[in-house]
């Protein structure tokens, strides 16, 4: 090929990698597109200031967030409709840990913030390019919904506060609740009577249509009643004059002393974004009906957190509630979170206007989106499953609430990882019988018609062979030939599902095999995957077994066992008749 037509297939990969949501777009779908766009912007306004001020920075910087998160999105991502943006389950994890940082490393909490979502930005940017996405697995169902049931007591215990009129509270979850309880004859009725009211409103219009802008008129309507009747003359907390210039472009007070604090938070909000995101762009791109890369849009996340640090703003993730209001309002592609962030970047300079809003309508805003994260019917379902599953999400809710994230996750993902590591030290072995007139080997516990062969004993043991493992594999084939009703000369081990085997695995087989020997027992294996032969030829196992005794069927295993007349006839003389064989039915490679 000439080197400039290379170059040229080269850029046109390159441009089809860039707005790949919006490739073959139909002018017909913009203003389903608009109007979705309107749709979230009416939802990203209160939003992104009630996130902002949960995540303890300036307001604007919420909005920055939602215009950097959503244009690098757009630019880089595949999922057509995902909302990016400042998120309500990611803003108390940084918060806290960065709070906790700002006093051991130099820097205000602002730029460590920023800091933060460049670090953030760059580990999921790298998931995507290295296609690590398979990480976000180790967060089970279990385990997001007793998270998110921890974040939301989070939220809701420190937004309580500015709900009630009361000075704000600092500490631990148990601590904040025992400051507010002390200090509740001291609530203000007027904020609580106003937080009430936003909450009823936007509660209200939830129920009604999900569409409908109900923070959005409950913000604009609570400010414009507080300034009206000068409330903040009865001890109603409003945001004051916001400051809504340009953003500060780029990271400030970087140092290798406030990278290493922040890597450990970086790593966990990094995770949460991967999890959450994996599974938002899964399941509106399945209703959707269109295909999704699940690591390009994890690039795009990437992009737009780095994005959204070097504006002086926090980190950013994808929004199931957001990404839903699009939908429902008929966006089809990025075109409506465009549209919607460019209306944003419109009405900064009026920010002026919201002088007046009570901090309390923030509050209430964002105690029903606490109420929206809390999945209590999955909860009720995993009780009903799995009562162990079902602890696991308990323990993730209670140490998510009363330690911190973090904490939470670390603890939550540790007792996953030894459940799975529990379950798969000890799996069960199966001894397989054949039914008659098939080919089929099957165990002896799932069909009443299985037989087993005389001297023959034919086991499966459906997991890969280690070191968690290994000596319960030996035990139990053991146990399981010491208890055999005839004397053995063959055992045959059906290795399907066996696809691999480590180094201690390789030994405890070696330890069988001799044993076996020692009984004048032949051993013989059956359907060994190509992985497992070569841990086998590594180990010299292959040779020491031979290759006359490796088997691409159980039923091949036996026939050579019984010599040249073929094990299914037998099978049918033993029934009476041979013509009832129905030689069809022979498939080497049938299910077992």
């Amino acid at each position: 090929m000439h080197p400039k037509s290379a170059l040229g297939v080269r850029l046109r990969s390159a441009r089809s990698m860039l707005f790949s949501s919006l490739q073959g777009y139909r002018s017909a779908w913009l203003a389903g597109d608009l109007a979705a766009g309107l749709t979230l912007l009416s939802i990203a306004v209160p939003e992104q200031l009630a996130t902002a001020r949960l995540a303890g920075m300036p307001p604007i910087t919420g909005f920055y967030a939602f215009v950097a998160g959503t244009l690098l999105f757009a630019l880089f991502g595949s999922n057509r409709q995902m909302s990016i943006g400042a998120d309500s389950t990611i803003a108390p994890l940084f918060a806290v840990g960065v709070a906790t940082a700002v006093s051991t490393v130099p820097g205000d909490y602002v730029a460590l913030v920023g800091i933060l979502a460049a670090m953030v930005g760059v580990l999921v940017a790298l998931v995507g390019l290295l296609r690590l996405g398979w990480i976000a697995e180790f967060l089970s169902t279990p385990i997001i919904a007793g998270f998110l049931g921890g974040v939301a007591v989070i939220i809701v215990v420190h937004q309580l506060p500015d709900l009630l009129g009361l000075p704000a509270a600092s500490g631990g979850t148990l601590n904040r609740i025992g400051v507010i309880v002390s200090d509740s004859a001291e609530i203000n009725g007027w904020t609580l009577s106003i937080g009430v009211g936003v909450f009823a409103v936007v509660f209200l219009a939830d129920q009604v249509d999900r569409r409908l802008p109900g923070a959005l008129i409950a913000l604009v309507g609570s400010t414009i009643l507080v300034g009206a009747m000068n409330l903040t003359s009865h001890g109603v907390a409003v945001l004051g004059s916001l400051a809504h210039g340009a953003p500060h472009l780029g990271l400030h007070a970087v140092s290798w002393s406030a990278l290493g604090a922040l890597a450990p938070i970086a790593g966990v909000v990094a995770l949460v974004i991967v999890s959450q995101s994996a599974a938002t762009t899964s399941a509106f791109a399945a209703d959707g009906g269109y295909g999704v890369d699940v690591n390009r849009d994890f690039f795009g996340i990437g992009a737009g957190n780095v994005a959204a640090g070097l504006v002086g703003a926090f980190p950013v993730n994808a929004s199931p509630p957001r990404t839903a209001a699009v939908v429902s309002a008929s966006g089809r592609t990025q075109v409506a979170g465009i549209a919607a962030a460019a209306a944003l970047v419109l009405l900064i300079p009026a920010l002026a206007l919201l002088e007046n809003l009570p901090v309390t309508t923030l509050a209430a805003i964002l105690i029903f989106i606490a109420t929206r994260i809390v999945h209590v019917r999955e909860l009720i379902d995993i009780a009903r499953y799995d009562r162990f599953e079902f602890a696991l999400a308990v323990v993730t809710f209670l140490t998510v609430a009363l330690v911190g994230v973090e904490y939470g996750i670390g603890v939550a993902v540790a007792l996953a990882i030894l459940d799975r590591t529990r379950l798969s030290a000890r799996p069960h072995l199966h001894v397989l019988g054949h039914i008659p007139s098939t080919t089929s080997w099957v165990p002896l516990s799932y069909a009443e018609q299985a037989r087993t062969v005389p001297g023959v004993l034919v086991v499966q043991f459906a997991t890969p062979l280690w070191y968690a493992n290994a000596t319960e594999f030996r035990t139990e084939i053991t146990s399981t030939i010491d208890a055999a009703d005839h004397p053995l000369h063959l055992v045959v081990l059906d290795t399907m599902g066996m696809t691999d085997i480590d180094y201690t695995g390789a030994h405890s087989l070696r330890q069988l095999i001799d044993q076996l020997r020692s009984r004048g027992v032949t051993f013989a294996m059956a359907r060994t995957s190509k992985t497992a032969r070569r841990g086998l030829a590594r180990s010299g196992l292959l040779a020491q077994i031979g290759q006359d005794n490796m088997f691409s069927s159980v039923g091949e295993a036996i026939g050579a066992d019984i010599g040249p007349k073929d094990p299914y006839e037998i099978e049918a003389q033993r029934a009476g008749s041979k013509n009832e064989y129905n030689t069809d039915q022979r498939d080497p490679n049938g299910p077992f």
